[in-house]
């Protein structure tokens, strides 16, 4: 078993090497110190207790996992919503999914003019701040479901409810952000 001491030494060493690791992956200095803070407090709370010698390759998973979802947290926030009535109708399955709604466009080599990158920007800060607007337990459940892309059984276990209160809260979501939205003239 690791003593505390051990662990910190081990942290200390790999510091320096993890945040050039993370900033050469991800090109963010903020986002590399989020990632290899989160890193080092993850392997401290799960795996303080293992033998010196298995630190070195638990903090490395444990940097690789943090790295992968940051790029995912990422490409959800980044993603354009094609039309918010989408939100509206779930699919054959009664599941909504972002990823299948999204459509790119359709000629990916056009290249977007400053005016159209600016007008997305702002219905992007319109969304986020229709999504802060959102109670409490609705915007839990919108966000671990359609940004970070949990499936309904893992949301309703982080959220310590059933599966059919995830799905309630996310259609009352969905619809108030989708009256929200159109309400602030924000048509996608």
């Amino acid at each position: 078993m690791a003593t505390e001491q051990e662990l910190s030494d081990f942290l200390k060493s790999v510091e320096k090497r993890a945040f050039k690791r993370s900033i050469y992956h991800v090109r963010n200095e903020e986002s590399a110190l989020d990632i290899v803070q989160d890193s080092m407090m993850k392997l401290a709370e799960h795996y303080g207790d293992k033998p010196a010698s298995e630190l070195p390759m638990l903090f490395q998973r444990i940097l690789v996992n943090c790295t992968l979802d940051w790029f995912r947290r990422n490409k959800t926030r980044n993603a354009l919503f094609s039309n918010i009535s989408d939100f509206e109708s779930p699919g054959e399955d009664g599941d909504f999914n972002l990823l299948e709604t999204y459509a790119g466009p359709e000629d990916s080599q056009q290249s977007e003019s400053a005016e159209d990158v600016t007008r997305r920007a702002q219905i992007l800060r319109g969304i986020e701040l229709e999504v802060q607007q959102l109670p409490g337990r609705q915007r839990e459940a919108f966000m671990m479901r359609y940004w970070e892309e949990m499936d309904v059984a893992e949301t309703a276990a982080a959220m310590g409810c059933s599966e059919g209160s995830v799905k309630t809260h996310c259609s009352r979501a969905v619809q108030a952000l989708s009256k929200a939205l159109r309400a602030k003239g924000i048509t996608l």
